[in-house]
């Protein structure tokens, strides 16, 4: 396990940079489908307030998955071991 280059140092942070964006991006658009009918359908207040928890949860979810499925295979893909 050798060090690393300024190459593989620059990968991993555009790697990282990556996974944020498209997190991010993926969250945004899962809370609006699940958020998006409240807006226009006017709905109750506690329904409202429902909607808007399921919506953060799920786009939660939805962000710290996509960070981890981007950042693992990063990890293990065949030029990351150092060869």
């Amino acid at each position: 396990m050798g060090r690393r280059t300024q190459a593989d140092r620059d990968a991993i942070t555009i790697e990282i940079g990556y996974a944020f964006v498209s997190g991010c991006f993926a969250a945004a658009l899962v809370f609006g489908a699940v958020y998006g009918p409240a807006l226009v359908f006017g709905l109750s207040p506690t329904a409202d307030a429902a909607l808007r928890l399921a919506a953060g949860v799920l786009a939660g979810a939805v962000f710290l998955f996509r960070i981890t499925h981007v950042l693992w295979r990063f990890a293990h893909r065949p030029e990351s071991d150092g060869h």
